[in-house]
């Protein structure tokens, strides 16, 4: 892969790095389909079981190649995995770092996808030749874009990728699935912590409000001694564990609490904390209206403490423990993307606190690549491509009910959006969506990227986040209504791409 696709830069006598992607060709008929499915930020190979080989259960990519007699390919980001140019680390420099932008790596999946052969004949001989499939040369396969159909699959970030590369190259990419796509970059995003709010039960709102409240005013006032009591209280809760179990916190000082950030927000996973904490740990009812309508702040805050004590993180999946992905993402959401989810200083009844500013999360990036970083994210590198306003052909969009990243995404129910709707008619073939309406689904109850696969076999890797990278749902029906939408849609759309070509 160029390191530069637009200016054949070098550093440090770099021009090319290698860049990995997996095939396979197990439904695949000559003249079929390319089904390709992004990994996005983070180490791809995990993922290979799951998305091309369907180990415990169903992937999108697989049954639609399946179903058209697709070639089902794997892709990895630059930057990410193993499709590195540079080491990434703290001695990442900024000559380095240059090469991770949008752009090059959109152009990334065109230079890919150009490199395959469009003469079907060539593939034939080369198959007589070359017997043994594992010889295959997978440039030899007649599946250039002007020749075949490539279809895009991503949820998240890479469903980001897959809107705008239509938008784009709509030369290379004829049609995408992109599932919780937030393709309106903005640096701002309280709404996160809106959205999440509104999955709440009613009573574990109330109380989270009830304490978050509670607690910035403490940090806002002038008692040092109560904001160090308080501090220390949320720092022991923290690194304690289930159990009444205080190890975690042995030797911590009033003193090391007092210098933590005055920013104490939680993200742990939403049910079971709410569980805990409206039942206080399990020793009483839940109250309708939370502790605090029963018993006031104080017991609520003494409640949350518990449950911040009592939650079990290491069962909760999270992030993959990955230095690399993370820092490579850092890089590019302090760079183009923003994203900086803080509470909203203008709400008073937030979950989240208003310490966490928008100032504090570009510290952070400043501190982390330092020198280098423009003085604000550039999302204006994203928003060209239409952001909220984006009325692209031959994609469905599809989205949880209740998943956060649902406020930067088209289905956006924020006051600051188009408020657009979703609509399940299937357009025609390469026509734009309107300003009102897009083409896709939103899922009731769901959250974050719930149709890319379904899990049917009991398997905890595949389950968790922090080892596949995306999560898999227990619920099986977004998957599958989101697979048949996308049939529907694939069925009107690919007889357009044999027309066109022919």
């Amino acid at each position: 892969m160029p390191l530069d696709h637009f200016s054949n830069s070098s550093v440090d006598g770099v021009t090319t790095f290698k860049n990995r992607f997996w095939i396979n060709t197990t439904f695949y008929d000559p003249g079929g389909p390319v089904f390709i499915f992004d990994s996005g930020e983070q180490n791809a190979a995990p993922l290979v079981p799951y998305y091309l080989q369907e180990y415990h259960g169903l992937s999108a990519t697989m049954r639609l190649a399946k179903r058209y007699g697709g070639l089902a390919i794997l892709w990895e980001h630059r930057y990410y995995g193993d499709s590195l140019p540079f080491p990434i680390d703290k001695n990442t420099t900024v000559e380095q770092w240059q090469f991770l932008t949008t752009e090059q790596a959109l152009q990334d999946v065109v230079f890919f996808a150009d490199s395959f052969s469009k003469n079907s004949s060539s593939f034939t001989e080369y198959i007589a030749i070359n017997s043994v499939a594992d010889t295959l040369d997978p440039q030899s396969l007649p599946v250039h874009p002007s020749v075949t159909p490539w279809v895009w699959l991503g949820g998240s970030y890479p469903g980001v990728r897959g809107a705008l590369l239509r938008q784009r190259n709509p030369e290379t990419i004829f049609a995408a699935w992109a599932s919780s796509a937030p393709v309106h970059a903005q640096v701002d995003m309280w709404a996160y912590y809106a959205a999440a709010q509104r999955s709440l039960t009613v009573n574990c709102s109330a109380d989270w409000v009830a304490v978050t409240s509670y607690v910035d005013n403490v940090l806002r006032g002038t008692n040092t001694t109560l904001i160090e009591d308080l501090k220390f209280d949320l720092l022991k809760a923290r690194l304690s564990g289930p159990g009444g179990n205080t190890s975690g916190a042995d030797g911590l000082t009033k003193e090391q609490a007092n210098k933590t950030s005055d920013y104490y927000g939680f993200s742990a996973s939403i049910l079971p904390f709410c569980n805990l904490l409206e039942t206080r740990n399990f020793t009483s009812n839940s109250a309708e209206n939370g502790i605090v309508s029963l018993s006031g702040v104080d017991e609520t805050f003494q409640a949350f403490l518990v449950a911040l004590a009592e939650l079990d993180y290491d069962s909760i999946p999270g992030s993959p423990d990955d230095p690399v992905a993370d820092m490579s993402w850092m890089r590019q959401y302090c760079s183009e993307y923003g994203f900086y989810q803080r509470g909203n200083p203008e709400n008073p009844l937030s979950i989240e606190t208003s310490f966490q500013s928008l100032e504090l999360f570009q510290q952070q990036c400043d501190e982390a690549f330092s020198d280098h970083l423009p003085s604000w994210p550039q999302v204006e590198n994203i928003n060209k491509y239409g952001g909220w306003d984006m009325r692209p052909s031959n994609i469905m969009f599809a989205n949880g009910e209740f998943d956060p990243w649902r406020t930067m995404g088209l289905a956006s129910i924020e006051l600051n959006s188009p408020q657009r709707k979703p609509s399940v008619v299937v357009p025609g073939c390469n026509v734009p969506s309107n300003a009102t309406t897009f083409f896709g689904i939103t899922y009731d109850n769901m959250v974050h990227v719930s149709d890319m696969r379904v899990l049917l076999v009991p398997d905890s890797n595949h389950t968790d986040f922090k080892t596949v990278g995306f999560y898999s749902p227990v619920s099986q029906a977004p998957f599958y209504t989101g697979l048949g939408l996308f049939q529907l849609a694939l069925d009107e759309w690919l007889p357009c791409f044999a027309a066109n070509s022919g």
